[in-house]
């Protein structure tokens, strides 16, 4: 799995969640993650997670933190493991960047009762597909949320040490399956 930052801002909408998104943009073919900074804006017509749809609850931040992930090997099921794997990393490496405490509940992040993230893992004909959004700036969510900002941390810095955990974790993952023996 290769990991990339992409220095531009991008808009979020929704529609970025496709395969073959991270090839067009970055021309890395195969498994990825990329992280990019841009305001969030999914309307109901965009979104995946039916709970949200039915709850009429549209994504908004002025400004999110976003990773979005290919894997052209895998199901639903090893997908939503590896989308809370990062989500999991996410909250310990944010936990020892600030003085709040960062707890995970699901695929969400929160401090207090405040929202920090937005997270979603789904599947295509061709690959599975994960989205996980920090908020930066919250202004315009629709649920008490905080920002990196407000936490003190830097988001591109993040973003880096977010990814480089994530594909560490994924091929010591790799490296611990190869290293064993199946029994009868």
């Amino acid at each position: 799995m290769q990991w990339r930052w992409l220095s531009e801002e991008i808009p979020y909408t929704g529609r970025e969640l496709r395969s073959g998104w991270i090839a067009k943009v970055t021309a890395i073919e195969g498994d990825a993650i990329v992280g990019f900074i841009g305001p969030c804006d999914v309307p109901l017509e965009h979104m995946v997670d039916m709970e949200d749809v039915r709850r009429g609850m549209p994504i908004k931040a002025a400004r999110m933190l976003h990773f979005l992930l290919e894997d052209f090997n895998t199901d639903l099921a090893r997908t939503v493991l590896r989308q809370r794997l990062l989500v999991c990393r996410t909250a310990e490496l944010l936990n020892q960047a600030t003085n709040e405490h960062v707890r995970r509940d699901g695929d969400d992040l929160f401090v207090g009762e405040r929202k920090l993230s937005v997270s979603i893992a789904t599947t295509s004909p061709t690959s599975a597909l994960i989205h996980l959004g920090l908020n930066i700036d919250p202004s315009g969510a629709p649920v008490p949320a905080i920002g990196l900002d407000e936490l003190g941390i830097s988001a591109p810095e993040a973003a880096v040490q977010i990814m480089k955990a994530y594909v560490q974790e994924i091929q010591s993952i790799e490296a611990a399956q190869r290293k064993v023996r199946s029994v009868p």
